[in-house]
């Protein structure tokens, strides 16, 4: 059973995606790194670090979120995404913030460099494209 997506988190996803691809980094909604985890977005930059991003439509969404500490071991920069009406001063100051709406993002505070281990930038990335791939054949054959 598919989780439904709140309107104003899709809208967020939308515009983060959107600046990410304006600035070279290609992206993957609702993506699990591994098994019992989903996140809103991972992205792959330029210089080939893993970026995560959470979008939350208010607070009661980011209080209600108990896994996303656990993100943080799949990504070299974790953000949370949000809109311009968010309490930013609740978020946790050791992450990055990106402000969004439909049409585009940008970044209010950068996060902080976690390198990941070449073992597992290697599997994420492996993953990353196959996810990627099965998405697009479904989307290119549906009686697949």
């Amino acid at each position: 059973m598919k989780l439904e997506t709140p309107k104003n988190v899709s809208r967020i996803a939308r515009g983060v995606m959107r600046h990410f691809a304006q600035i070279g980094f290609s992206s993957l909604s609702e993506f699990s790194p591994t098994s019992g985890l989903r996140v809103d977005i991972i992205t792959i930059g330029i210089s080939d670090e893993i970026w995560i991003v959470e979008c939350k439509s208010g607070q009661s969404d980011f209080k209600s979120d108990k896994k996303w500490q656990n993100y943080i071991d799949w990504c070299d920069r974790y953000f949370w995404a949000v809109d311009s009406t968010f309490p930013i001063d609740i978020l946790p100051s050791d992450t990055g913030v990106i402000i969004a709406d439909a049409y585009d993002a940008s970044f209010l505070r950068e996060a902080p460099l976690n390198k990941l281990s070449a073992a597992r930038r290697k599997k994420i990335t492996k993953s990353i494209a196959r996810s990627a791939c099965n998405r697009l054949l479904t989307h290119t054959d549906p009686k697949i």
